[in-house]
């Protein structure tokens, strides 16, 4: 298992390295090189995933620790990069890649004669290798180092189309939820080291190591923050559909697809703490409901096809979470394996699926009739008038999140900025 997990991993590793350093020495890999050198990677990483999952079947899902090295040894504490492979983690990579590889056949024509193709796949090459290692995770460490990762890909190809504005204030929204969402996995990292004195999955997600249920619960609320803003769970799903100005791949494989099941990943990760801790369950199971429904009350309003998607996305998301609160394991594994190809598909096929709607309409000599159940017929036209304007609103959440959220952070951001050049001044002999 050990060398197959190692060739899994060394496959994007090397594809991020030879195409990141042939573009800092000036002499980027060409269009053609590139389009060989990404199946070749990522369908020799996707081999190794398939042995790992039939290994893991043949050994009846015995769990894999395996210690890539100490980062820091201190007294009580051991800060260190690990992997841990089960059942779970092996399904993950094994869709990681699979979908990866497919998107990055794609990508290849997709973005034919783009000035930034290059720059593209070295990002892409990037989030898969922060994907990989958010997967196979078996340290706090390990998971922080590779969530920052695919959180900065992400982001940067958000703003992919940098020489247009709103690409760029979209890409800024999506960080600053990203980073504050992300100090609940950073905190939780500290608690854990201050209860356990030691970042390991071993540690944190086995009942038996004696963490107290307080300690468990704060460590699950504060994971479950993280998940949060990861898969755009309530409140923060008003940044979802502005991350769809990103190119189409990018799209497709992160928010409809990969990214934005990671929180519920983390939470199916952590299910023995919510396992131990029923309150957070019930949390976490309420969560995913009420964004299940606030994903598809707002999905029936969207007239662009990909933030449509996004939040049909949302949705199903939502059901995961909701199921994993519930106490199930495997299945909204499975339902994350299937919505995750479903999406994917769906989002690589929105750029001509329009023009192939109209040629339908051309064909017929009308307007495709509207398929599903209306059930808001029945209720009354005011009330109809009011939810369509609050749908259309997304529920007010980005009002929430600008005034409640983000300019109180980036408030103490400052304040702290400000506190610390005093301090520096004060230490450099500067004065008072």
């Amino acid at each position: 298992m050990t060398p197959l997990t190692l060739l899994a991993l060394a496959g994007p590793l090397g594809l991020f390295a030879t195409l990141s350093v042939l573009s800092l020495l000036g002499r980027p890999a060409s269009e053609r090189a590139t389009g060989t050198l990404v199946p070749l990677a990522l369908c020799g990483a996707w081999i190794a995933s398939l042995g790992m999952a039939a290994l893991s079947v043949a050994s009846a899902g015995r769990r894999l620790d395996l210690p890539l090295g100490t980062i820091v040894v201190s007294a009580g504490n051991d800060f260190e990069f690990r992997l841990w492979v089960d059942g779970f983690s092996v399904a993950y990579l094994v869709l990681i890649l699979m979908l990866c590889g497919v998107t990055g056949l794609f990508a290849h024509r997709y973005l034919h004669l783009e000035p930034g193709y290059n720059r593209f796949f070295v990002l892409f090459s990037l989030f898969v290798v922060g994907m990989e290692f958010s997967a196979l995770a078996g340290s706090m460490e390990t998971l922080i180092a590779a969530w920052e990762v695919v959180g900065l890909s992400s982001v940067m190809l958000v703003g992919f189309f940098h020489d247009r504005p709103e690409p760029i204030r979209n890409a800024v929204r999506v960080w600053t939820i990203y980073r504050i969402a992300d100090l609940g996995l950073i905190f939780a990292a500290l608690l854990v080291h201050h209860a356990a004195g030691t970042g390991s999955f071993a540690a944190v997600f086995d009942p038996s190591t004696g963490l107290g249920r307080d300690v468990l619960g704060a460590v699950g609320l504060l994971l479950l923050l993280s998940a949060m803003g990861k898969s755009a769970l309530l409140p923060f799903s008003s940044w979802l559909p502005r991350a769809m100005e990103g190119p189409t791949p990018s799209s497709a494989i992160f928010y409809g697809a990969l990214s934005v099941h990671l929180g519920a990943f983390l939470l199916l990760r952590a299910g023995a703490i919510l396992d131990a801790v029923p309150w957070l369950a019930w949390l976490v199971a309420t969560l995913g409901a009420a964004t299940a429904l606030h994903g598809a009350f707002v999905a029936r309003v969207q007239t662009d096809i990909k933030c449509a998607l996004a939040y049909a996305s949302l949705t199903q998301v939502g059901i995961i979470v909701a199921e994993i609160g519930l106490g199930l394991r495997w299945i909204p594994m499975a339902h994350l394996l299937g919505h995750a190809c479903l999406r994917t598909l769906q989002f690589l096929r929105a750029p001509s699926l329009l023009h192939d709607l109209h040629q339908t309409e051309n064909a017929i000599g009308s307007h495709l009739p509207r398929t599903g159940i209306r059930w808001e017929r029945w209720l009354p036209a005011g009330l109809q008038t009011r939810l369509y304007l609050a749908a259309l609103e997304r529920g007010g959440l980005e009002a929430i999140l600008r005034d409640g959220v983000a300019r109180p952070f980036l408030a103490a951001a400052r304040s702290f900025d400000r506190m610390e050049r005093w301090w520096i001044s004060v230490l450099g002999g500067k004065g008072a």
